[in-house]
C-alpha cells in the first residue's frame, strides 16, 4: 500500500514538473516573438525620429534626474559630469547624498564648487531630516547641478528627498555610479510626447553593463568585454532580460518592473501614490506596481513603456560575495512586492495587470527558483531509492540546458543585429561560449542566491539592502 501511494505521489510530481517546464518554455517562446517584433518595430519607427528636436525645444518637458549617493566617492566626480553632459535642453541634477561616511560630500564640492543655498523644500512625502544643506554651484557651468546632503534614511527615503525638491514635471531616478549616454532623456521622453490615447506613466530603458569599458570625462569612450566570467555571464543575463523579457512586456502594458537603475517618472502620480517605499529593498519594481495598481482602480488607460536602446550603463558586480548579495536583495524585494499588492493577483479589476502580469511574475520568477530547488531534492530523493527512471530524467535535463542555451542564443542574436553593442573582434564567440557555460558557472548562484533570499525575507528579522562595493570604472 505505502509503495502504492509512493508511485502515485511520484507520478504526481513527474506530471507536475512537466507541465511547469513545458508552459515555462511556451511563456518565454511566445515573450520572445512579441519581443522581436517590439524591437524591429521600435528600431523603424525611430529611424525617422529627429531627436534634435526634442533635445533643442525650451518646450520639450521638464525632468530632473534624481541620483542617491551613499559612500560612492570612487565614482561620484565622473558619474555627476556624465549626467551633466545630457543633451537634452530642460532638466536639472538632484545629487542626494545620504548619509555618506565617505569623502563623497567634500569631492564633490571641491571640483564643482559648491556653496550652501537657502532652498524651499515642499516636504509632501515625511524623509529623514537634512544634514549640511542643500548646494549649488557658483560655476555658471554646473548651474543644473543640486546637491542634497541627509541623515542617512536607505535609498527609497533618499529619492523622496529627491522628488519633494524636485520642480519639474518629471523625475529620472538612476543609481548614481550609472553612465548616461548624451540622448538617454530625449529617447525616454519620447513615449510620454507621442502618446494620445493612453497616459504614460513610466518609462525604462536598457541597462548595460559597464565593467572594463573605458570612460572618460563622463563619457563612454570604449566598450570592452570584461575578463572575468562572472561578469561574462551578467552581460548575457542583462542582454536577455531586457531584449527578449521586458520589451515583451511592454508591448502587452503588463511590465511590472522598471530597473532602478534607470526609470523615467510622471512626478504628480508618483507624489500622488506616495512615493517610494522606504519598508522595501525592492522599491523600483514597488513604485511601478503602486502606480499601475492607482491607475487601474481610477479606470484611466495608460501604459508602461519601455525603450530597447542601451541608454544607461552599470557597474556590476564581480565577486561572488556580491553578486549572491545584490540577487538576495532582488528576490527579496519581489517577494516584499508581490505580498503587498496581493489584491492585485487573479483580480479581473486590474485586467491584464491581475490576471497575467501578476500570475506570470509571482510563478514563473517568484516561484521558479523554489520549484528548480524542490526539484534538485525530488531528484536526489529518488535517486537513494532507486526510483528514478532515467531516460525521463535525461531528457528532461537535456530538453532544459537545450532550452536556456538557445533561448540565450536568440537574445545574442536579437542584440548582434540590432544595436550590437559588443563590436570588437572574437566578442561574439566569447558570448556564444558563455551562452553553453552559463547554466553551469552562473546559474547556479543565482538559484542559491535566490533560496537564500527566501530564507532571510521569513526568517532573518535584519532586512538589509545588501553590500555593493564599487571598483570604480575604467579611466581613459
Amino acid at each position: 500500500m505505502l509503495n502504492y501511494i509512493f508511485q502515485i505521489l511520484i507520478d504526481l510530481f513527474h506530471y507536475l514538473f512537466l507541465v511547469y517546464t513545458v508552459s515555462s518554455i511556451a511563456f518565454y517562446l511566445i515573450l520572445t516573438a512579441i519581443s522581436e517584433l517590439e524591437t524591429r518595430e521600435y528600431k523603424r519607427k525611430n529611424s525617422y525620429v529627429n531627436y534634435k528636436e526634442i533635445m533643442s525645444s525650451s518646450k520639450s518637458p521638464s525632468i530632473s534626474i534624481i541620483a542617491p549617493a551613499y559612500n560612492e566617492s570612487l565614482n561620484i566626480v565622473e558619474n555627476v559630469r556624465s549626467l551633466l553632459s545630457n543633451h537634452y535642453v530642460n532638466y536639472d541634477v538632484i545629487i542626494v547624498n545620504d548619509g555618506s561616511k565617505d569623502d563623497s560630500l567634500e569631492k564633490l564640492i571641491s571640483v564643482y564648487n559648491l556653496v550652501p543655498v537657502d532652498l524651499l523644500i515642499n516636504e509632501q512625502i515625511p524623509t529623514m531630516p537634512l544634514r549640511h544643506g542643500v548646494f549649488k554651484s557658483t560655476n555658471p557651468a554646473f548651474e543644473k547641478l543640486i546637491v542634497v546632503d541627509k541623515e542617512n534614511g536607505g535609498k527609497s527615503d533618499a529619492l523622496n528627498t529627491g522628488l519633494n525638491i524636485s520642480t519639474s514635471e518629471f523625475v529620472a531616478c538612476i543609481d548614481v555610479d550609472c553612465l548616461l549616454l548624451e540622448d538617454s532623456l530625449q529617447k525616454m521622453i519620447k513615449p510620454f510626447l507621442e502618446s494620445t490615447d493612453k497616459i504614460v506613466i513610466a518609462a525604462g530603458g536598457v541597462i548595460r553593463i559597464s565593467n572594463s569599458c573605458i570612460v572618460k570625462d563622463g563619457k563612454l569612450h570604449d566598450v570592452n568585454f570584461p575578463t572575468k566570467l562572472l561578469e561574462q555571464g551578467q552581460i548575457l543575463e542583462y542582454i536577455r532580460a531586457f531584449l527578449l523579457g521586458r520589451m515583451a512586456w511592454s508591448r502587452l502594458n503588463g511590465l511590472l518592473v522598471i530597473s532602478g537603475a534607470f526609470g523615467l517618472f510622471d512626478k504628480k502620480l508618483a507624489l500622488k501614490v506616495g512615493g517610494y517605499d522606504r519598508n522595501t529593498v525592492g522599491e523600483d519594481m514597488e513604485l511601478v506596481v503602486r502606480m499601475r495598481g492607482y491607475m487601474e482602480e481610477q479606470k484611466i488607460d495608460y501604459r508602461v513603456a519601455y525603450i530597447p536602446d542601451p541608454l544607461c550603463w552599470t557597474e556590476a558586480p564581480d565577486s561572488y560575495k556580491i553578486f549572491i548579495s545584490q540577487r538576495n536583495r532582488w528576490t527579496r524585494g519581489t517577494i516584499e512586492t508581490l505580498k503587498k499588492h496581493r489584491n492585485i493577483g487573479f483580480n479581473s479589476k486590474y485586467n491584464l495587470l491581475g490576471m497575467l502580469s501578476y500570475p506570470y511574475w509571482f510563478f514563473y520568477e517568484r516561484m521558479a527558483p523554489i520549484i528548480e530547488f524542490v526539484g534538485i531534492i525530488y531528484f536526489g530523493i529518488l535517486i537513494i531509492t532507486d526510483k528514478i527512471r532515467w531516460d525521463y530524467a535525461f531528457s528532461f535535463i537535456i530538453l532544459a540546458y537545450l532550452f536556456t542555451v538557445v533561448f540565450s542564443l536568440i537574445a545574442l542574436i536579437t542584440e548582434e543585429t540590432t544595436y550590437n553593442q559588443y563590436k570588437k573582434k572574437g566578442t561574439g564567440v566569447k558570448l556564444v561560449k558563455i551562452a553553453f557555460l552559463e547554466p553551469f558557472v552562473i546559474h547556479p548562484f543565482v538559484l542559491y542566491a535566490a533560496i537564500k533570499g527566501n530564507i532571510d525575507y521569513y526568517f532573518n528579522k535584519k532586512k538589509k539592502w545588501g553590500e555593493m562595493t564599487r571598483k570604480g570604472m575604467t579611466k581613459a
